[in-house]
């Protein structure tokens, strides 16, 4: 963990740079928007107006959660273990949109109940499971600084790989029931409010889901300023995991791109243990969870895809790739008022 003191902010001469190459596209200034905001910061990450996002990876983190006990999903754990397998057999959601947008794809056990022989899947398991989270604490102190040590880990063997872009992702029945618990203490929220049907619950199955999210509130009391702390005693380790992506990213030059809700209030527990580190992160897109946008709207940052979307293994975020494409497609390729002979526009105060 004495790797996040490494964490610095990005370089912000390199988005000015890249900003005054924008306004020399043949285009009203700033008229790409909020991609012409993230190539910048891309660039800033970087430390180049010259970015290169042609290496890009999606991780997706797998585990399981205990509070499935309390009939908050339509599904058993057995579910988290085959989606593991076929996402690293290049067989899932995931894969099918990373074979477009040219992106590698990893599967992680970081936790899941059962083990698998797939030699494609990348085996980092802390436990077989978290605790019920309605019940008392998920994991120890010391197995959640292991998921964030396990995340950053992974980020730093990309980075070694000359990998410019992550995209994070997670696979974990239950995981939206502690995405809620978070959410709730670090929003200072009524559970009712930040809780969602997420995979599809019934709305029996959703009073179930609000209810174990308070008794997982009332039981655990963490500390709503201790991220170490909140990890352990409400996360996951899918959570975790994409926590020390997060970081890792920050630590070794790499942008992350936030998926949805759980991705999401993983990012905002690593701006707590390093505020920096949101400097090397991007908003995939609005998740359909009713945190999701709060959660973005806590990290200050602003997404360009807003389409309900929530089915997790990071296909939300990857979605953002083809965007990124088109900014740099503009940036590099379009022609420029220096060499056009069109005059340029001005900024209109």
């Amino acid at each position: 963990m004495d790797r996040i003191k490494l964490i610095r902010p990005s370089d912000k001469r390199y988005s000015i740079l890249a900003k005054e190459h924008w306004d020399g596209v043949a285009k009203p200034l700033g008229s790409f928007g909020v991609l012409e905001d993230m190539w910048c910061r891309i660039a800033a990450v970087q430390q180049t107006d010259r970015p290169d996002i042609s290496r890009r990876a999606a991780v997706v983190m797998c585990g399981d959660n205990g509070v499935t006990a309390e009939g908050v999903t339509q599904t058993d754990s057995s579910v988290t273990l085959a989606c593991a397998e076929a996402i690293a057999c290049g067989r899932s959601n995931i894969n099918a949109l990373a074979a477009v947008y040219g992106a590698d794809v990893y599967a992680v056990d970081i936790g899941m109940e059962g083990d698998t022989d797939c030699e494609s899947v990348i085996k980092r398991k802390i436990a077989h499971g978290t605790g019920n989270i309605a019940e008392g604490p998920a994991m120890t102190g010391e197995q959640a600084q292991a998921a964030l040590c396990a995340g950053m880990d992974i980020a730093a063997e990309l980075a070694e790989k000359g990998v410019k872009v992550i995209i994070t992702g997670e696979m974990g029945i239950g995981n939206t029931t502690p995405t809620a618990a978070l959410s709730s203490v670090i929003l200072g929220l009524p559970p009712e409010t930040v809780t969602g049907r997420g995979a599809g619950l019934s709305t029996e199955g959703l009073k179930r889901k609000i209810n174990a999210v308070s008794r997982a509130v009332e039981v655990n009391s963490p500390d709503p300023h201790n991220a170490a702390e909140l990890l352990s005693k409400l996360g996951s380790y899918e959570i975790g995991g994409m926590t020390g992506l997060f970081l890792g990213g920050a630590v070794y030059g790499i942008t992350v791109i936030i998926d949805g809700v759980i991705s999401a209030v993983s990012a905002v527990l690593a701006s707590m243990l390093a505020p920096r580190c949101t400097d090397y992160m991007l908003a995939g897109h609005v998740s359909a969870e009713p945190a999701g946008r709060l959660l973005l709207e806590r990290l200050g940052l602003r997404a360009v895809i807003d389409g309900c979307l929530r089915l997790g293994e990071g296909t939300g975020g990857i979605m953002l790739l083809p965007l990124l494409d088109g900014a740099a497609a503009l940036y590099y390729n379009s022609h420029r008022f220096d060499s056009a002979g069109i005059e340029r526009y001005v900024e209109l105060k």
